[in-house]
Protein backbone atom coordinates (compact mmCIF):
# COMPACT_ATOMS: atom_id res chain seq x y z
CA UNK A 1 0.00 0.00 0.00
CA UNK A 2 3.10 2.57 1.07
CA UNK A 3 4.54 1.51 -2.58
CA UNK A 4 1.28 2.33 -4.19
CA UNK A 5 1.28 5.68 -3.01
CA UNK A 6 4.81 6.67 -3.39
CA UNK A 7 4.26 5.84 -7.09
CA UNK A 8 1.06 8.06 -7.38
CA UNK A 9 3.23 10.61 -5.41
CA UNK A 10 6.17 10.33 -8.24
CA UNK A 11 3.59 10.38 -10.63
CA UNK A 12 2.15 13.55 -9.62
CA UNK A 13 5.38 15.09 -8.88
CA UNK A 14 6.37 14.63 -12.57
CA UNK A 15 3.53 15.76 -14.20
CA UNK A 16 3.78 18.97 -12.20
CA UNK A 17 7.37 19.13 -13.14
CA UNK A 18 6.69 18.66 -16.61
CA UNK A 19 4.03 20.93 -16.51
CA UNK A 20 6.45 23.64 -15.11
CA UNK A 21 8.71 23.19 -17.32
CA UNK A 22 6.48 23.92 -19.97
CA UNK A 23 5.41 26.62 -19.21
CA UNK A 24 8.67 28.48 -18.52
CA UNK A 25 9.73 27.04 -21.97
CA UNK A 26 6.53 29.04 -23.63
CA UNK A 27 7.53 32.21 -21.33
CA UNK A 28 11.12 31.93 -23.07
CA UNK A 29 9.67 31.85 -26.48
CA UNK A 30 7.36 34.58 -25.93
CA UNK A 31 9.74 36.92 -23.81
CA UNK A 32 9.46 39.32 -25.89
CA UNK A 33 5.73 39.63 -25.75
CA UNK A 34 6.41 39.49 -21.60
CA UNK A 35 8.72 41.93 -21.20
CA UNK A 36 11.50 39.38 -20.52
CA UNK A 37 15.53 40.22 -22.11
CA UNK A 38 17.25 37.15 -23.21
CA UNK A 39 20.66 36.94 -21.68
CA UNK A 40 22.14 37.71 -24.98
CA UNK A 41 21.12 41.31 -25.05
CA UNK A 42 23.32 42.14 -22.19
CA UNK A 43 26.32 40.49 -22.74
CA UNK A 44 29.08 40.55 -20.04
CA UNK A 45 31.30 42.33 -23.33
CA UNK A 46 28.91 45.21 -22.81
CA UNK A 47 29.28 45.90 -19.45
CA UNK A 48 33.21 45.51 -19.40
CA UNK A 49 34.74 47.18 -22.25
CA UNK A 50 31.55 49.26 -23.35
CA UNK A 51 31.32 50.84 -20.10
CA UNK A 52 31.32 54.63 -20.99
CA UNK A 53 32.16 55.62 -17.83
CA UNK A 54 35.81 55.73 -17.66
CA UNK A 55 38.56 55.59 -20.35
CA UNK A 56 40.29 51.81 -21.13
CA UNK A 57 43.44 50.25 -21.63
CA UNK A 58 44.21 47.68 -24.27
CA UNK A 59 47.67 46.82 -25.24
CA UNK A 60 48.32 45.45 -28.50
CA UNK A 61 51.21 42.73 -28.75
CA UNK A 62 52.42 42.12 -32.28
CA UNK A 63 55.64 40.87 -33.20
CA UNK A 64 57.16 43.51 -35.75
CA UNK A 65 54.36 46.70 -35.33
CA UNK A 66 57.09 48.70 -37.75
CA UNK A 67 56.01 45.59 -40.61
CA UNK A 68 52.62 45.78 -39.85
CA UNK A 69 52.64 49.69 -40.70
CA UNK A 70 54.24 48.83 -43.69
CA UNK A 71 51.67 46.66 -44.79
CA UNK A 72 48.06 48.36 -43.41
CA UNK A 73 47.24 49.54 -46.39
CA UNK A 74 46.56 46.28 -47.29
CA UNK A 75 44.38 45.47 -44.71
CA UNK A 76 45.28 42.06 -44.45
CA UNK A 77 45.18 40.66 -40.72
CA UNK A 78 48.27 40.23 -38.67
CA UNK A 79 48.34 37.76 -35.36
CA UNK A 80 47.95 39.54 -32.30
CA UNK A 81 47.62 39.12 -28.24
CA UNK A 82 45.57 42.04 -27.01
CA UNK A 83 45.59 42.46 -23.12
CA UNK A 84 42.43 44.56 -22.53
CA UNK A 85 41.90 45.95 -18.95
CA UNK A 86 44.87 44.26 -17.64
CA UNK A 87 43.20 41.17 -19.13
CA UNK A 88 45.32 39.06 -21.77
CA UNK A 89 43.24 37.27 -24.87
CA UNK A 90 45.75 35.41 -27.36
CA UNK A 91 45.37 35.01 -31.51
CA UNK A 92 43.40 37.92 -32.56
CA UNK A 93 43.79 39.43 -36.01
CA UNK A 94 44.54 43.17 -36.03
CA UNK A 95 44.18 44.42 -39.58
CA UNK A 96 43.66 48.07 -40.58
CA UNK A 97 40.44 50.16 -41.94
CA UNK A 98 39.10 52.55 -43.42
CA UNK A 99 38.57 53.43 -46.87
CA UNK A 100 39.76 57.18 -47.57
CA UNK A 101 40.75 57.34 -44.40
CA UNK A 102 43.31 54.73 -44.78
CA UNK A 103 44.19 55.94 -48.02
CA UNK A 104 44.81 59.32 -46.78
CA UNK A 105 47.02 58.22 -43.88
CA UNK A 106 49.17 56.43 -46.01
CA UNK A 107 49.32 59.19 -48.38
CA UNK A 108 50.36 61.40 -46.35
CA UNK A 109 53.05 59.06 -44.73
CA UNK A 110 51.03 58.96 -41.54
CA UNK A 111 50.66 55.70 -39.45
CA UNK A 112 47.60 56.09 -37.17
CA UNK A 113 45.13 54.03 -38.98
CA UNK A 114 41.98 52.58 -37.38
CA UNK A 115 42.22 49.64 -36.39
CA UNK A 116 40.03 46.01 -36.14
CA UNK A 117 40.73 43.25 -33.77
CA UNK A 118 38.80 40.17 -34.86
CA UNK A 119 38.93 37.95 -31.83
CA UNK A 120 37.93 34.64 -33.67
CA UNK A 121 39.98 35.67 -37.23
CA UNK A 122 42.88 32.96 -36.15
CA UNK A 123 41.45 30.87 -33.60
CA UNK A 124 37.40 29.95 -33.85
CA UNK A 125 35.52 30.37 -30.85
CA UNK A 126 37.91 32.82 -29.30
CA UNK A 127 36.36 36.26 -28.12
CA UNK A 128 36.24 38.83 -25.71
CA UNK A 129 33.41 37.88 -23.28
CA UNK A 130 31.00 37.19 -26.40
CA UNK A 131 32.16 39.74 -28.37
CA UNK A 132 33.53 39.00 -31.59
CA UNK A 133 34.98 41.93 -33.61
CA UNK A 134 35.72 45.47 -32.45
CA UNK A 135 36.47 48.50 -34.27
CA UNK A 136 39.15 50.90 -33.12
CA UNK A 137 38.41 54.50 -34.56
CA UNK A 138 41.39 56.68 -34.80
CA UNK A 139 39.49 60.24 -34.78
CA UNK A 140 40.41 60.95 -38.60
CA UNK A 141 39.16 64.37 -39.18
CA UNK A 142 37.58 64.77 -35.74
CA UNK A 143 39.53 67.57 -33.83
CA UNK A 144 36.52 66.56 -30.80
CA UNK A 145 37.05 63.31 -30.72
CA UNK A 146 33.34 63.08 -30.26
CA UNK A 147 31.85 63.12 -33.59
CA UNK A 148 31.24 58.95 -33.70
CA UNK A 149 30.59 59.04 -29.98
CA UNK A 150 27.53 61.66 -29.55
CA UNK A 151 26.09 60.10 -32.78
CA UNK A 152 25.81 56.69 -31.50
CA UNK A 153 24.39 58.22 -28.22
CA UNK A 154 21.94 60.06 -30.74
CA UNK A 155 21.03 56.47 -31.89
CA UNK A 156 20.63 54.99 -28.60
CA UNK A 157 18.62 57.46 -27.61
CA UNK A 158 16.13 56.94 -30.21
CA UNK A 159 16.48 53.47 -29.72
CA UNK A 160 18.02 52.38 -32.55
CA UNK A 161 20.48 49.99 -32.67
CA UNK A 162 23.77 50.88 -32.51
CA UNK A 163 27.00 49.82 -31.89
CA UNK A 164 28.26 49.87 -28.12
CA UNK A 165 31.74 52.47 -27.98
CA UNK A 166 33.78 53.72 -25.15
CA UNK A 167 36.97 55.26 -25.09
CA UNK A 168 40.82 53.29 -24.86
CA UNK A 169 44.21 54.25 -24.38
CA UNK A 170 45.59 52.01 -27.18
CA UNK A 171 49.42 50.88 -26.15
CA UNK A 172 51.70 48.52 -28.79
CA UNK A 173 53.58 46.46 -27.00
CA UNK A 174 53.26 48.36 -23.82
CA UNK A 175 54.29 51.71 -25.84
CA UNK A 176 52.23 54.51 -25.92
CA UNK A 177 50.37 55.13 -29.67
CA UNK A 178 47.13 57.00 -28.71
CA UNK A 179 43.60 57.68 -27.63
CA UNK A 180 40.96 56.03 -30.19
CA UNK A 181 36.90 54.95 -29.62
CA UNK A 182 36.15 51.22 -29.01
CA UNK A 183 33.30 50.73 -31.03
CA UNK A 184 31.21 46.88 -31.93
CA UNK A 185 31.51 45.73 -35.02
CA UNK A 186 27.48 44.54 -36.56
CA UNK A 187 28.60 40.96 -36.71
CA UNK A 188 27.33 37.95 -34.77
CA UNK A 189 27.67 39.36 -31.03
CA UNK A 190 25.64 43.02 -32.05
CA UNK A 191 23.08 40.85 -34.01
CA UNK A 192 22.60 38.27 -31.01
CA UNK A 193 22.40 41.26 -28.58
CA UNK A 194 20.10 43.14 -30.61
CA UNK A 195 17.96 40.86 -32.27
CA UNK A 196 18.23 37.71 -30.10
CA UNK A 197 19.73 34.05 -30.95
CA UNK A 198 17.40 33.28 -34.32
CA UNK A 199 18.53 36.90 -35.68
CA UNK A 200 18.46 38.20 -39.21
CA UNK A 201 20.87 38.98 -41.98
CA UNK A 202 23.15 41.95 -41.73
CA UNK A 203 25.12 43.42 -44.77
CA UNK A 204 26.74 46.72 -45.43
CA UNK A 205 26.71 47.81 -48.88
CA UNK A 206 29.21 49.64 -50.41
CA UNK A 207 30.45 51.01 -54.20
CA UNK A 208 33.52 49.56 -55.61
CA UNK A 209 33.75 52.93 -57.85
CA UNK A 210 31.60 55.92 -57.40
CA UNK A 211 31.84 55.89 -61.35
CA UNK A 212 28.87 53.37 -61.38
CA UNK A 213 25.11 53.58 -60.99
CA UNK A 214 25.54 51.67 -57.24
CA UNK A 215 22.02 51.62 -57.09
CA UNK A 216 22.43 48.26 -55.06
CA UNK A 217 23.72 50.95 -52.48
CA UNK A 218 21.06 53.25 -52.58
CA UNK A 219 18.91 49.94 -52.06
CA UNK A 220 16.80 50.67 -55.66
CA UNK A 221 15.19 47.62 -57.61
CA UNK A 222 16.17 47.19 -60.63
CA UNK A 223 15.81 43.53 -61.46
CA UNK A 224 15.20 39.92 -59.81
CA UNK A 225 19.06 39.06 -60.90
CA UNK A 226 20.75 38.41 -57.31
CA UNK A 227 24.15 39.64 -59.61
CA UNK A 228 22.56 43.07 -59.77
CA UNK A 229 22.86 43.41 -55.98
CA UNK A 230 26.47 42.41 -55.81
CA UNK A 231 27.37 45.03 -53.75
CA UNK A 232 25.45 43.93 -51.21
CA UNK A 233 25.88 40.27 -51.27
CA UNK A 234 29.65 40.37 -51.72
CA UNK A 235 29.25 42.59 -48.28
CA UNK A 236 26.99 39.98 -46.53
CA UNK A 237 28.30 39.62 -42.87
CA UNK A 238 26.96 36.24 -42.34
CA UNK A 239 26.08 33.45 -45.36
CA UNK A 240 23.31 33.21 -47.32
CA UNK A 241 21.05 31.13 -49.64
CA UNK A 242 19.24 31.59 -52.42
CA UNK A 243 16.27 32.58 -50.86
CA UNK A 244 18.09 35.02 -48.70
CA UNK A 245 18.60 36.62 -52.02
CA UNK A 246 15.29 36.40 -53.24
CA UNK A 247 13.50 37.89 -49.89
CA UNK A 248 15.61 40.81 -49.96
CA UNK A 249 14.96 41.34 -53.75
CA UNK A 250 11.79 41.75 -52.87
CA UNK A 251 11.45 43.62 -50.24
CA UNK A 252 13.64 46.13 -52.76
CA UNK A 253 10.71 45.42 -55.33
CA UNK A 254 8.02 46.55 -52.32
CA UNK A 255 9.71 48.88 -51.29
CA UNK A 256 10.20 50.75 -54.77
CA UNK A 257 6.45 50.01 -55.89
CA UNK A 258 4.58 50.39 -52.85
CA UNK A 259 2.72 53.22 -51.42
CA UNK A 260 1.56 54.17 -47.86
CA UNK A 261 1.09 51.40 -45.40
CA UNK A 262 1.99 48.42 -48.22
CA UNK A 263 5.43 49.51 -46.85
CA UNK A 264 5.58 48.09 -44.05
CA UNK A 265 5.50 44.44 -45.36
CA UNK A 266 8.82 45.13 -46.59
CA UNK A 267 10.51 48.07 -44.11
CA UNK A 268 10.79 48.41 -40.49
CA UNK A 269 9.46 51.80 -40.81
CA UNK A 270 9.64 53.22 -37.12
CA UNK A 271 13.03 52.00 -36.96
CA UNK A 272 13.87 53.69 -40.15
CA UNK A 273 11.95 57.31 -39.23
CA UNK A 274 13.70 57.27 -35.94
CA UNK A 275 17.48 56.03 -37.66
CA UNK A 276 16.48 59.23 -40.04
CA UNK A 277 15.81 61.57 -37.25
CA UNK A 278 19.28 61.40 -36.22
CA UNK A 279 21.14 61.11 -39.30
CA UNK A 280 19.88 64.00 -41.02
CA UNK A 281 20.25 66.00 -37.96
CA UNK A 282 23.99 65.09 -37.82
CA UNK A 283 24.36 66.57 -41.53
CA UNK A 284 26.39 63.23 -42.45
CA UNK A 285 26.75 63.92 -46.30
CA UNK A 286 28.86 60.73 -46.92
CA UNK A 287 26.14 58.48 -46.08
CA UNK A 288 23.37 56.90 -47.40
CA UNK A 289 21.34 60.53 -47.85
CA UNK A 290 24.71 61.88 -49.52
CA UNK A 291 26.35 61.86 -52.78
CA UNK A 292 28.60 58.91 -51.77
CA UNK A 293 25.05 56.70 -50.74
CA UNK A 294 27.09 54.48 -48.14
CA UNK A 295 28.29 54.03 -44.87
CA UNK A 296 25.90 52.29 -43.45
CA UNK A 297 24.13 48.46 -42.22
CA UNK A 298 21.32 46.80 -43.77
CA UNK A 299 19.55 44.63 -41.58
CA UNK A 300 16.61 41.93 -43.10
CA UNK A 301 14.80 39.82 -41.02
CA UNK A 302 11.47 38.01 -41.94
CA UNK A 303 11.34 40.26 -45.28
CA UNK A 304 12.00 43.90 -43.20
CA UNK A 305 14.59 45.78 -43.98
CA UNK A 306 16.20 48.15 -41.77
CA UNK A 307 19.05 50.57 -41.49
CA UNK A 308 21.64 50.57 -38.91
CA UNK A 309 23.89 53.34 -38.18
CA UNK A 310 28.13 53.83 -39.11
CA UNK A 311 30.95 56.00 -39.32
CA UNK A 312 30.30 59.62 -38.41
CA UNK A 313 33.57 60.80 -38.23
CA UNK A 314 33.04 63.08 -41.34
CA UNK A 315 29.59 64.00 -40.18
CA UNK A 316 28.65 67.49 -38.80
CA UNK A 317 28.97 69.28 -42.46
CA UNK A 318 32.55 68.21 -42.26
CA UNK A 319 32.54 66.35 -45.15
CA UNK A 320 33.44 67.92 -48.60
CA UNK A 321 32.91 65.85 -51.65
CA UNK A 322 29.18 66.47 -53.62
CA UNK A 323 28.37 69.28 -50.64
CA UNK A 324 26.15 72.74 -52.07
CA UNK A 325 28.78 75.66 -52.30
CA UNK A 326 30.69 77.16 -50.51
CA UNK A 327 31.62 73.80 -48.78
CA UNK A 328 32.40 75.57 -45.29
CA UNK A 329 29.30 77.71 -45.25
CA UNK A 330 27.96 76.83 -41.49
CA UNK A 331 24.78 78.73 -41.78
CA UNK A 332 23.89 76.69 -44.77
CA UNK A 333 24.40 73.36 -42.65
CA UNK A 334 23.72 74.35 -38.86
CA UNK A 335 20.28 75.07 -40.92
CA UNK A 336 20.37 72.33 -43.33
CA UNK A 337 16.53 71.61 -44.33
CA UNK A 338 15.57 68.36 -42.41
CA UNK A 339 12.55 67.64 -45.08
CA UNK A 340 15.04 67.72 -48.14
CA UNK A 341 18.10 67.34 -46.47
CA UNK A 342 19.91 66.63 -50.10
CA UNK A 343 18.99 67.78 -53.96
CA UNK A 344 16.37 66.42 -55.14
CA UNK A 345 18.65 63.91 -57.74
CA UNK A 346 19.81 62.21 -54.52
CA UNK A 347 16.52 62.42 -53.02
CA UNK A 348 14.79 60.69 -55.84
CA UNK A 349 17.77 57.67 -55.83
CA UNK A 350 17.13 56.66 -52.06
CA UNK A 351 14.19 55.50 -51.95
CA UNK A 352 14.21 54.16 -48.09
CA UNK A 353 13.90 57.78 -47.26
CA UNK A 354 11.91 59.47 -50.81
CA UNK A 355 9.53 57.10 -50.73
CA UNK A 356 8.80 56.89 -46.79
CA UNK A 357 8.12 60.63 -46.73
CA UNK A 358 5.76 60.14 -49.32
CA UNK A 359 3.20 58.64 -47.09
CA UNK A 360 1.85 61.89 -44.83
CA UNK A 361 1.38 59.41 -41.74
CA UNK A 362 4.97 58.82 -41.98
CA UNK A 363 6.29 62.11 -42.39
CA UNK A 364 4.11 63.46 -39.25
CA UNK A 365 5.73 60.76 -37.59
CA UNK A 366 9.22 61.59 -38.86
CA UNK A 367 8.34 65.62 -37.41
CA UNK A 368 7.16 63.90 -34.08
CA UNK A 369 10.34 61.96 -33.77
CA UNK A 370 12.40 65.46 -34.43
CA UNK A 371 10.79 66.75 -31.57
CA UNK A 372 11.29 63.92 -29.26
CA UNK A 373 15.17 64.01 -30.23
CA UNK A 374 15.03 68.15 -29.72
CA UNK A 375 13.15 68.48 -27.06
CA UNK A 376 14.87 65.43 -24.73
CA UNK A 377 17.66 65.43 -25.76
CA UNK A 378 18.69 68.62 -26.46
CA UNK A 379 16.59 71.50 -24.56
CA UNK A 380 16.59 70.07 -21.60
CA UNK A 381 20.56 70.01 -21.52
CA UNK A 382 21.08 66.23 -21.84
CA UNK A 383 23.45 66.98 -24.68
CA UNK A 384 25.97 69.93 -23.27
CA UNK A 385 26.23 67.87 -19.90
CA UNK A 386 27.24 64.13 -22.10
CA UNK A 387 29.64 66.38 -24.14
CA UNK A 388 30.81 68.23 -21.59
CA UNK A 389 31.21 65.22 -19.40
CA UNK A 390 33.00 63.05 -21.63
CA UNK A 391 35.34 66.22 -22.88
CA UNK A 392 36.57 66.34 -19.22
CA UNK A 393 37.23 62.71 -18.94
CA UNK A 394 39.42 62.47 -21.98
CA UNK A 395 41.00 65.21 -22.32
CA UNK A 396 44.11 64.56 -20.08
CA UNK A 397 44.35 61.52 -22.83
CA UNK A 398 43.91 63.75 -25.80
CA UNK A 399 46.88 66.21 -24.20
CA UNK A 400 49.22 63.36 -24.23
CA UNK A 401 48.10 61.52 -27.29
CA UNK A 402 51.45 60.98 -29.06
CA UNK A 403 49.91 59.96 -32.69
CA UNK A 404 47.12 62.12 -32.40
CA UNK A 405 45.70 64.19 -35.90
CA UNK A 406 45.44 67.88 -33.80
CA UNK A 407 47.14 69.50 -31.35
CA UNK A 408 45.30 69.14 -27.70
CA UNK A 409 44.83 73.21 -28.60
CA UNK A 410 42.98 72.25 -31.44
CA UNK A 411 41.28 69.73 -29.93
CA UNK A 412 39.93 72.38 -27.30
CA UNK A 413 38.79 74.40 -30.09
CA UNK A 414 37.44 71.48 -31.99
CA UNK A 415 34.93 70.48 -28.81
CA UNK A 416 33.83 74.04 -28.13
CA UNK A 417 33.12 74.04 -32.45
CA UNK A 418 31.21 70.95 -32.39
CA UNK A 419 29.02 72.16 -29.02
CA UNK A 420 28.26 74.99 -30.62
CA UNK A 421 27.65 73.30 -34.39
CA UNK A 422 25.38 70.79 -32.36
CA UNK A 423 23.49 73.58 -30.30
CA UNK A 424 22.85 75.75 -32.94
CA UNK A 425 21.43 72.89 -35.07
CA UNK A 426 18.67 72.62 -32.71
CA UNK A 427 17.70 75.49 -32.32
CA UNK A 428 17.22 75.93 -36.30
CA UNK A 429 15.54 72.28 -36.52
CA UNK A 430 13.36 73.50 -33.91
CA UNK A 431 12.68 76.64 -35.51
CA UNK A 432 11.99 74.21 -38.91
CA UNK A 433 9.35 72.70 -36.60
CA UNK A 434 7.49 75.46 -35.89
CA UNK A 435 7.50 76.82 -39.17
CA UNK A 436 9.64 80.08 -38.23
CA UNK A 437 12.22 78.50 -40.91
CA UNK A 438 11.27 76.41 -44.58
CA UNK A 439 12.60 72.74 -43.96
CA UNK A 440 13.21 72.58 -47.13
CA UNK A 441 15.93 73.78 -49.53
CA UNK A 442 14.06 75.71 -51.79
CA UNK A 443 12.22 77.19 -49.07
CA UNK A 444 15.31 78.08 -47.39
CA UNK A 445 16.65 79.70 -51.28
CA UNK A 446 13.15 81.52 -51.41
CA UNK A 447 13.33 82.84 -47.48
CA UNK A 448 16.57 82.63 -46.20
CA UNK A 449 16.45 85.81 -43.64
CA UNK A 450 14.93 83.64 -40.50
CA UNK A 451 18.12 81.20 -40.38
CA UNK A 452 19.96 80.33 -37.37
CA UNK A 453 22.88 82.85 -37.13
CA UNK A 454 26.50 80.13 -37.08
CA UNK A 455 28.84 83.54 -37.66
CA UNK A 456 30.59 82.19 -34.81
CA UNK A 457 30.63 78.81 -35.93
CA UNK A 458 33.97 77.44 -38.56
CA UNK A 459 33.66 74.32 -39.48
CA UNK A 460 37.01 73.49 -40.28
CA UNK A 461 38.17 73.57 -36.82
CA UNK A 462 35.87 70.58 -36.43
CA UNK A 463 38.68 68.43 -38.34
CA UNK A 464 40.26 69.03 -41.90
CA UNK A 465 42.14 67.23 -44.21
CA UNK A 466 45.20 69.99 -43.96
CA UNK A 467 45.34 69.12 -39.84
CA UNK A 468 46.82 65.86 -41.85
CA UNK A 469 50.21 67.90 -43.11
CA UNK A 470 50.25 69.88 -40.12
CA UNK A 471 50.40 65.97 -37.81
CA UNK A 472 53.36 65.22 -40.16
CA UNK A 473 55.20 68.38 -39.57
CA UNK A 474 54.91 67.69 -35.35
CA UNK A 475 55.61 63.80 -36.43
Amino acid sequence: MTDMLRHRYIDRICIVTAAAACILAAMFTAGERLGIKPASSVPEYSVRLFDDSYVHQIDIRVDNWEKFLETAPEEQYTECDVEIDGELFVSAGLRAKGNNSRRLVEEYGLSRYSLKIEFDHFQEGNTYYGLDKLSLDSSFQDNSYLKNYIAYDMMDFMEVPSPLCSYVWVTVNEEDWGLFLAVEEPEEAFARRNYGADYGKIYKPDYRSLDEANNDVALKYTTDNPDDYENIFRNAKFDYTEEDQKRLIRSLKILSEAEGEKLESAVNVDEVLRYFTVQVFVVNLDSYLGHTGHNYFLYEEDGLLSILPWDYNLAYATYSLGMPEPVNDAELYVNYPIDTPASGEVMLNRPLYHNLMQTDEYFDRYHAYFDTLISEYFENGRFEKKAAETARMIAPYVKKDPTAFCSYEDYLVGTETFVKFCSLRAKSVRKQLDGEIPSTIAGQQTDPGNRVDASEVRLPDMGEIEDLSDHKERE
